[in-house]
């Protein structure tokens, strides 16, 4: 996928949040989501955007992870 894609992806997770926290109900990906979903769609939310920030990450030539050192 590339960026717009994932983008896309944010911003229907951040629509389908705001429909939810309005008190509506809809179709998200074929399931009818409500009120008590709302951890769900928060949490592909964030994984949309974790996939979008390693994309950018990797544009940048971050690697997707830290080193840490002890002692």
């Amino acid at each position: 996928m590339n960026q717009a894609d994932i983008q896309n992806m944010i911003d229907r997770y951040a629509s389908a949040e705001l429909a939810v926290l309005d008190g509506k109900s809809i179709t998200f990906n074929g399931q009818q989501m409500t009120f008590e979903n709302l951890s769900e769609i928060r949490k592909g939310r964030k994984e949309w955007e974790r996939r979008l920030a390693a994309l950018n990450n990797k544009r940048r030539g971050r690697p997707g992870y830290r080193l840490a050192r002890f002692g």
